[in-house]
């Protein structure tokens, strides 16, 4: 029996139960017990060690007959299942899954719509009011995870980014060009400023809660068409420029204000799969 991957509508990659259990090879009379065993059991989650939770790592499978019991298993949950298991073959299955995790984990893995939302948003990333919206959105984030603090943001995020202003700087003096007085943006414009948009990307990412491999990855792909579609970068934050090109409003209003979130839902949480 092998075990089926299955996409929902918002791009989410789930396991059934049901397919789960006959994959590992388990007694099929203890299907009911293992399952309750399963959505009550204590696991080590990447982000601690808790109970699985409905709609986050599990949902439940309409039935027509309703005669037997069946969900929707995030692959991070299905994979510590497989590991609590007493199957001979858990080791086979959950080496899968941990590599199937680690791919969407870092975005190597993503759905066509992602990457149709990721060319968009190397779009809309040239106005200079989605990137500080993104840049602000990424340090809530951070304090958020740091007890209300912002102390050593600038570290972390250069880190994150793989560049700070001081290296910008000694790229600008190799260049022959004037670093005095610039802002790192400025300085983008004149060394690289398809890197704008990968930051903003990053930030946008970060901001979501995603990992920093995730925003790199993501940053990456959006880098890679903003400078194959020629992405000018406009300041937008005071006036609006005399001319600019066709961009998705929708998103980038959607990038400002992320409670919004018809584009962006498509990096949320399990959801039903169709």
């Amino acid at each position: 029996m092998e075990l089926q991957i299955l996409v929902s509508k918002k791009g989410t990659k789930v396991v059934l139960a049901s397919n789960l259990h006959l994959a590992l090879g388990l007694p099929n009379q203890h299907y009911a017990v293992n399952l309750r065993r399963w959505l009550n059991d204590v696991y080590g989650f990447r982000e601690g060690i808790r109970r699985p939770e409905n709609f986050k790592d599990f949902g439940r499978r309409p039935s027509k007959d309703g005669v037997v019991d069946d969900y929707y298993l995030s692959v991070e949950f299905a994979k510590l299942v497989t590991l609590n298991s007493k199957s001979k073959v858990k080791l086979k299955y959950a080496t899968w899954l941990h590599n199937l995790e680690d791919q969407e984990e870092n975005g190597e893995l993503l759905t066509t719509d992602q990457v149709l939302a990721v060319l968009e948003l190397s779009k809309v990333m040239g106005l200079v009011s989605c990137q500080t919206a993104c840049e602000q959105k990424h340090l809530e984030t951070y304090e958020e995870r740091n007890g209300g603090s912002a102390a050593n943001w600038w570290n972390f995020r250069s880190v994150v980014l793989g560049y700070s202003a001081e290296k910008l700087r000694e790229t600008m003096q190799k260049l022959g060009k004037k670093a005095e007085g610039k802002t790192q943006r400025q300085m983008l414009m004149q060394v690289d400023k398809y890197e704008m948009v990968r930051t903003a990307v990053i930030d946008l990412f970060m901001g979501l809660g995603k990992t920093e491999q995730y925003a790199r990855n993501l940053g990456n792909l959006a880098k890679a068409f903003a400078r194959e579609l020629n992405v000018e970068i406009f300041d937008d934050r005071n006036t609006s420029p005399a001319f600019l090109p066709p961009l998705n409003d929708e998103l980038a209003n959607e990038v400002k204000d992320v409670s919004k979130r018809r584009y962006l839902q498509r990096w949320e949480g399990l959801k039903m799969a169709s």
